[in-house]
């Protein structure tokens, strides 16, 4: 079941984003977005609509042109609380898989922000990786390179890396693309369990029926918002049309 009880705060508030690479028209137009604490909301819309580099805004990985992102703390009342922190899982596309890194490597690299270096694997670093390679159903390739793993592993591995941290918001960039169908709805049952702890979830995909229509709140996206909210009462023909079928 997925997490319906999702607070009224926000824990982030996006206002007038626009951003755009140099000598090209703006990819993010003018978009203005809540996102509850607590929900699970896919990004929707074809290659190059904006999906990724929303992301990436969000992350700070690029400055807008215009527009600002605002996170939440999780008591505004209370000054001594630190801002929301973020689990980051990028495309697939932009690894290298031949770099020679076993998974409990990898998984460690999500401590970096934390650590300020490549961290030490000590043995309690060791268990905590395990413990969660464990509850992905992947802890027996925890010496494995990663190069070895099949498509859908990778994606776990990936993820494992994301929550190493206990991040408050899990952003994942396209974290079902190229699995076969099983794999597919495993990883968005795992992420439906995850949300269900709590955790704010973005992804982004391009996938109608086998994604974004099993998410609580999808955002269909190109350039602009085009329209947002439960998928069985948004995903229309015509949002689809609007969504899919304009150039920007």
């Amino acid at each position: 079941m997925v997490n319906d009880k999702v607070t009224v705060s926000n824990i982030i508030e996006i206002r007038n984003l626009s951003f755009g690479y140099k000598y090209h028209d703006p990819i993010i137009d003018g978009v203005s977005l809540d996102i509850p604490r607590g929900r699970f909301i896919g990004l929707l819309g074809p290659s190059g609509a904006g999906k990724t580099t929303l992301l990436k805004l969000i992350l700070g990985l690029n400055k807008p042109w215009n527009g600002n992102i605002k996170f939440r703390k999780k008591n505004d009342r209370d000054k001594t609380k630190e801002f929301p922190s973020i689990g980051y899982s990028p495309q697939a596309e932009s690894v290298d898989w031949d770099f020679p890194i076993t998974v409990t490597e990898l998984v460690s690299m999500g401590l970096w922000n934390s650590s300020g270096v490549f961290p030490w694997i000590n043995n309690n670093t060791k268990k905590r990786i395990r413990i969660l390679l464990d509850e992905l159903e992947i802890g027996k390739y925890h010496n494995r390179q990663i190069r070895e793993l099949s498509g859908g592993e990778q994606k776990r591995v990936f993820l494992a890396r994301a929550l190493i941290n206990n991040p408050d918001i899990l952003i994942l960039d396209e974290p079902t693309s190229g699995l076969d169908p099983l794999s597919r709805e495993n990883i968005i049952q795992k992420l439906i369990e995850i949300n269900n702890s709590g955790i704010t979830i973005m992804i982004t995909t391009h996938d109608i029926d086998g994604v974004a229509k099993k998410i609580p709140w999808v955002i269909c996206l190109n350039r602009q918002i085009v329209s947002q909210g439960n998928p069985n009462v948004i995903l229309s023909e015509n949002t689809i049309y609007k969504t899919y079928g304009l150039k920007e």
